[in-house]
């Protein structure tokens, strides 16, 4: 048998039916995944390298000096949120620099999925937290936890709820 029809025999040998209901290899699935994960890594970056970028200023404004202590440890807690959840979503693209060309890619997809999950929920906890800082400071009314409970509850719809009832109602498998 020749290599190129060893390779083709190999390759249908690899064709599966994906969760997508294509037909693709594994490698061809490990690169379609990577590239719709770097566009969903692409929106959240930009959203936590903002928020991140505005927290650290506010250390070096004359009002930080007079927040209660309760919300410069607020503040504080948020600031390492954001930055771990800023790490957690580069993570993907050092691991993908220190891993290509190793063919490793459906593993690397597998923990680059993991580390945007990770940063996802603490960006979630950075919002939160931030939201809580802003409204303290904003006012002290008693509503602000309730307040920032109904916005939490709504990022749990929208970034949990919805896609979770798509997933169940148009799944097949």
């Amino acid at each position: 048998m020749s290599e190129s029809a060893h390779d083709e025999t190999r390759r249908e040998t690899e064709r599966a039916r994906g969760d997508t209901g294509r037909e693709e290899t594994a490698e061809e699935r490990a690169d379609r995944k990577w590239g719709d994960l770097l566009q969903e890594i692409r929106v959240a970056q930009t959203g936590v390298q903002i928020l991140f970028g505005f927290l650290l200023t506010v250390v070096f404004t004359p009002r930080y000096t007079q927040l209660e202590q309760a919300d410069r440890t607020i503040y504080i807690v948020t600031v390492v949120l954001g930055a771990s959840a800023t790490g957690a979503l580069i993570g993907p693209v050092s691991l993908h620099r220190i891993v290509a060309g190793r063919r490793v890619k459906e593993r690397a997809v597998v923990w680059a999925s993991r580390l945007t999950l990770a940063g996802l929920v603490l960006l979630l906890a950075t919002m939160t937290a931030s939201l809580l800082l802003i409204l303290r400071v904003a006012t002290h009314d008693a509503y602000v936890p309730w307040l920032v409970s109904g916005v939490v509850a709504w990022y749990l719809f929208c970034w949990l709820a919805v896609p979770m009832w798509v997933r169940s109602r148009h799944t097949t498998s």
